[in-house]
């Protein structure tokens, strides 16, 4: 019997018009997100919590601001000053997606040994791990970064700008040194602490990226070999915040079936500014909280798991559960900007 497999064989066939069909097992199409471009959870801290409800303190700020200290009366003492508190609700969803594998497909699969791009089980739990990255994405645009969610907040004009207005920042005359100035110098006055976040959506990172005052104090700082390049960390320094983050990860806006049509996840041309904690604090406050919930129990809140489908179905299950709640937890440390060019 001629060995169809020889090389012989194989260059014999091509001669006669055969092509091989061999799967690369270096490359692939996949257009998973970069990991790193989802930011809901790079934004505001993480606060697990031990059950999927429950409350947290909010001491009042105005007792805390108050100067308090009176002059003791002889043989007397002063009335106990008030620290009064009260207090908020949480409460962790949980959210599932679910993928499936056909059993006896996936043999072909496993026994041709082909590429691990296409195997069924692991591209299930890529897909299972992206769509809950993006899920939490989304629900941080809805729940932060849009218009009418923070009391603060200024939108865009082309041209004398009002009350809560601001020049868009495609405007040369737009001042972005000083507009950031006076917005720290707004949320310091009333939260107490300074700004030292900024989120910027894609097309108003673009626009700051090519500001005349910025290009302006970056230009004299390059040279030939190394020249001056505007990104996040130089307008981090220009405008005074210790992280700068573009929200650049995008979605398929099309319901199935339909042709995809895609965005950005987060306002492309909105802002928001705001002063969160690195971390949960007892005494320290932050404009929002992502509370989340380990209802697993198995230490994360974003699990994976996997099980068989019902009997004779010849099925394999892929399952994400999440369970956070996105809260916002003080409108005076933040400021959110719309329509920024």
């Amino acid at each position: 019997m001629r060995n169809m497999n020889s090389n012989a064989a194989i260059m014999a066939a091509i001669a006669k018009g055969w092509k091989p069909n061999r799967y690369l097992s270096n490359m692939s199409m996949a257009f998973f997100n970069n990991n790193a471009d989802y930011v809901a959870t790079k934004i505001f801290p993480i606060c697990p919590v031990q059950n999927s409800t429950g409350f947290y303190y909010e001491f009042l700020k105005g007792d805390l601001a108050r100067d308090n200290v009176q002059r003791k009366p002889a043989f007397g003492k002063v009335q106990p000053a008030k620290r009064g508190h009260t207090d908020s609700t949480y409460k962790c969803d949980v959210d599932q997606v679910i993928t499936g594998i056909d059993s006896i497909n996936a043999l072909d699969y496993t026994r041709s040994g082909v590429p691990a791009s296409i195997d069924p089980r692991r591209s299930s739990v890529r897909f299972i791990n992206d769509q809950m990255l993006l899920h939490l994405d989304l629900t941080f645009a809805e729940k932060f970064f849009k218009t009418g969610v923070w009391q603060n907040e200024f939108t865009g004009v082309d041209s004398t700008p009002g009350s809560n207005q601001m020049l868009k920042f495609t405007d040369a005359n737009f001042d972005p040194i000083a507009f950031f100035d006076a917005r720290k110098r707004e949320i310091r006055l009333e939260g107490r602490r300074t700004p030292n976040k900024l989120c910027l959506g894609y097309d108003t990172f673009l626009a700051l990226k090519k500001h005349p005052d910025i290009l302006e104090r970056v230009k004299y700082g390059g040279s030939t070999p190394n020249p001056a390049i505007v990104n996040e960390k130089v307008i981090a320094e220009l405008l005074g915040f210790d992280e700068v983050t573009v929200l650049m990860a995008t979605y398929n806006k099309a319901e199935e079936g339909q042709p995809d049509d895609m965005d950005f996840i987060c306002e492309s041309d909105g802002a928001l500014m705001c002063y969160v904690t690195n971390s949960p604090q007892i005494d320290e406050p932050s404009a929002g909280y992502i509370f989340t919930w380990d209802m697993l129990g198995n230490g994360s809140y974003m699990a994976t798991d996997q099980f068989e489908g019902e009997p004779g179905t010849h099925s394999e299950f892929v399952e994400g559960l999440m369970s956070t709640d996105m809260r916002k937890t003080c409108d005076d440390l933040a400021c959110y900007m719309s329509k920024c060019v």
